[in-house]
């Protein structure tokens, strides 16, 4: 109750009440100034308080209904025997009080003591005492003050434990979170050991081992503490609460890559099989998976740079799809859009989406200098994930469960997620080649993912309806709008790897390779003009079609080919160049080692071919004819049996894992020979011909 005089706080001042009137009241503060305030407006400031007078707390009456029964009913039953004494009428329906509690007849002090005697009558000893300090508890808590507070006193999850051991088993639990998993006896071992280094041998006891390991679950479950290292790691990992969900609101705003292998086994040349690994690059405003990319394992730069490329570029329907995986038959505003992009025409249903963030994990391949150049030559911001945190990119990371549940668990070959699930004979049933599965992973993109229900996917105006991908970017590129990013050949070639090179009289060498043609004349010897790459000339290379590099003159890029690529008449990668590097000595000056290792790598090629060589040889042919095998040029463009951007591939060794990291900096123990006379070995002019993993040219050609 508020009444004149009483000394209120509000407005970070203390004020005298001077009137009350009604609702209203008058308030004055030492200066003399005067407030009229509302009365409800004053009670429902959270900082009002009285002076000198404790704030009325409402009761909790939720915790009632948690409270057992009996104890419960106890309380109630106080609140009858309490509103008698008062009021002489114990429920609030009304009625009339009983002779010995009548407020007319009797005082609080008779009505008091006959309480006490009531209770002490009915088997419930009970003193006035007892009767009075009930009504003053019901007075300041209401109900819950009549509760009996013994069973509302919150019970310790490791009971009477000896608070030592308590803090032992914590300690060494947080220890051991990167270590192999033990048992539970190791670890109580390991408890006793800190405790005798802690306290002293003997001085502080270890429960049993039964009352241990209730303990020690007691403090671990739900903490991400116990159960296999894996699980330990991944609950480590996670930023702390509370979580922030991330929101993207226009296609492209965010884009989340990652690679993981896939569970499947695919048959990758000759009989080898392998996992593939699967880069993808999903869109968190619409869930799109963008880009996906198969090859066997180990990612490069080149696989996460043309993975941008193809985001950009309208997917093309392939010979044998249903015609209503057309992008013309799908929710999309078609007609409006072929408008803007004339690419669109016999486009499959899969979103186009230009990314203007792209959030990868830590690894070397997304933070490699090749694809920070890739991004920034499109206008795409890189943003790095923190270190061994999955949740950062979580969306992407789900997706990599989705695609193995809604697509590898139905492919024959199909390994399981864990070595658990893992059937018999698994290598056996493989059947389908690298470029066959990346053919039936593009048809299940449009056909399945991008054309399913998506939980996380709502109409801003329908919020109770879920979208499919192919839905959500229909409703939002009608309102951010479509712009279309056709790439030229230079961007292809752009996407490349880089590095600096001078041009000598006999052309450009590294790795063991040299490349020449009459291109270069002009330039041999000659600066480049860029100081800070110490007047070297700018060279792109594919690691997995070595025959050829790209030069950067001042006229624009110009194809240099590899002076001994007749020698070779099967495909390569870097992969097998390098294999025959191993193999071959050298045993001559330069030159004549660089022409030795270009016919061992030819008689390579054809000795695995006719299942001559050894079983290593057999295995490096093999990934080199995989490697050729998965993006052949496709026909031109236009026509429905165009195909969309290539998929590149590493090769790899014969347990199915990358011999060496495609990111590994060339050795360059030949390169940069300024002061070494070389022919020009060219047999002619620069040629642009077909690429059979990136022909810049006839990309651009079906994008323009």
């Amino acid at each position: 109750m508020l009444s004149v005089g009483d000394q209120v706080r509000w407005d970070e001042r203390t004020w005298t009440v001077a009137v009350l009137e009604g609702a209203r009241g008058r308030l004055v503060d030492a200066g003399g100034a005067v407030a009229a305030v509302s009365l409800p407006h004053l009670f429902a400031d959270p900082h009002f308080e009285v002076c000198g007078a404790p704030r009325p707390q409402v009761p909790p009456f939720a915790l009632l209904d948690a409270l057992p029964d009996p104890v419960r009913e106890q309380a109630l039953s106080w609140e009858r025997h309490v509103r008698e004494v008062e009021t002489g009428i114990p429920d609030p329906v009304g009625g009339t009080p009983r002779p010995r509690y009548d407020p007319a007849v009797h005082t609080l002090a008779q009505r008091e003591a006959a309480k006490a005697e009531e209770l002490t009558a009915s088997g419930l000893p009970t003193s006035v005492a007892t009767v009075r300090r009930m009504r003053a508890r019901y007075r300041d808590q209401g109900v819950w003050g009549l509760v009996d507070q013994r069973t509302t006193r919150p019970r310790s999850a490791v009971g009477r434990a000896d608070p030592r051991v308590v803090d032992a088993v914590v300690a060494v639990l947080e220890e051991q979170r990167d270590r192999s998993t033990g048992t539970l006896t190791r670890l109580r071992d390991q408890v006793r050991w800190f405790l005798e280094d802690q306290h002293g041998p003997g001085a502080v006891g270890v429960p049993p081992q039964s009352t241990f390991n209730r303990l020690v679950h007691a403090l671990a479950d739900g903490q991400g503490m116990l159960g296999t290292a894996a699980q330990r790691r991944w609950h480590a990992s996670r930023p702390a609460p509370p979580f922030v969900p991330t929101v993207a609101l226009r296609p492209g705003e965010m884009v989340m890559m990652d690679s993981t292998p896939l569970d499947v086994v695919a048959v990758l040349a000759d009989g080898v099989t392998g996992r593939p690994e699967l880069t993808l690059a999903v869109d968190v405003a619409t869930r799109s998976i963008c880009a996906a990319v198969l090859r066997p394992p180990g990612t490069s730069a080149v696989d996460a740079a043309v993975l941008l490329a193809e985001m950009v570029a309208p997917m093309r329907m392939r010979p044998g799809w249903d015609a209503a995986l057309a992008l013309q038959r799908s929710v999309v505003p078609y007609e409006r859009l072929l408008s803007l992009d004339e690419r669109l025409e016999g486009a499959a249903a899969r979103p186009v989406i230009v990314p203007e963030t792209v959030i990868v994990d830590q690894g070397r391949v997304f933070v490699s200098s090749s694809f920070l150049a890739a991004c920034g030559s499109l206008g795409v911001s890189l943003q790095p994930a923190p270190p061994a945190n999955g949740p950062a990119k979580g969306h992407v990371e789900r997706t990599f469960k989705s695609v193995n549940q809604q697509f590898c668990q139905y492919v024959v070959g199909y390994t399981g997620s864990n070595a658990t699930e893992r059937g018999k004979g698994v290598e056996d049933e493989a059947r389908w080649t690298l470029a066959q599965l990346q053919e039936l992973f593009d048809e299940w993109l449009v056909a399945g993912w991008h054309a399913r229900k998506h939980s996380s996917l709502r109409h801003p105006l329908l919020p109770h309806l879920e979208l499919s991908p192919i839905q959500m970017w229909a409703a939002l590129v009608g309102v951010t709008g479509y712009v279309p990013v056709p790439l030229a050949p230079d961007n292809h070639i752009e996407l490349l790897p880089v590095r600096w090179q001078v041009i000598n009289d006999y052309g450009i060498r590294f790795d063991y390779r040299t490349y020449d043609g009459k291109a270069l004349n002009g330039y041999r010897r000659r600066r480049s003009g860029s100081s800070a790459r110490g007047e070297r000339w700018e060279v792109h290379y594919n690691p997995y079609e070595p025959e050829r590099i790209w030069v950067r003159l001042p006229d624009g890029f110009v194809e240099v080919p590899w002076i001994h690529a007749t020698q070779v008449n099967m495909p390569f990668t870097d992969y097998t160049w390098r294999h025959i590097r191993k193999t071959v000595a050298r045993t001559a000056d330069r030159d004549a080692h660089e022409l030795a290792l270009a016919r061992a790598l030819d008689a390579l090629l054809k000795r695995a071919g006719a299942r001559e060589g050894t079983r290593r040889e057999r295995t490096v042919a093999a990934r080199a004819s995989a490697t050729a095998s998965v993006a052949v040029g496709g026909p031109t463009a236009g026509t429905a049996e165009e195909s969309s951007p290539p998929a590149f591939v590493a090769d790899v060794g014969e347990s199915g894992q990358l011999d060496r990291d495609p990111e590994e900096p060339y050795d360059d123990l030949d390169g940069f020979d300024e002061g070494e006379d070389g022919n020009d070995t060219s047999s002619g002019d620069v040629r642009r011909y077909t690429s059979r993993l990136l022909n810049p040219y006839a990309e651009a050609d079906q994008w323009l």
